[in-house]
């Protein structure tokens, strides 16, 4: 079994991006971090017990219809940013010719 040492400036941050962003899951920030998610759940609820805060019961996962609902979100945003690169492309290629 392989044992991961991480810096306290890495655990910090990491509880903190966990904590400002409530909208993602400690699962999916887990996921993307590369870190298993029971590692981080107990970071985080360390930390809001340490600091008077109500700790997490159970890590929160997001069912099949919120995880739908939240990808679904996401990929209008890109849609919209794309349509956006699109058109600025096209401008700034008119102009240079």
């Amino acid at each position: 079994m392989r044992k991961n040492n991480y810096t306290q400036e890495f655990k910090d941050s990491t509880i903190k991006f966990c904590i400002d962003n409530n909208d993602k899951s400690i699962s999916s920030i887990a996921k993307d971090l590369g870190l298993n998610k029971g590692t981080l759940a107990l970071w985080v609820n360390e930390y809001k017990i340490k600091n008077n805060l109500k700790p997490s019961s159970e890590v929160k996962n997001e069912t099949l219809e919120e995880e739908n609902k939240r990808l679904r979100k996401e990929l209008a945003i890109l849609k919209q940013e794309k349509e956006i690169l699109k058109k600025a492309a096209a401008y700034f290629a008119k102009e240079t010719l």
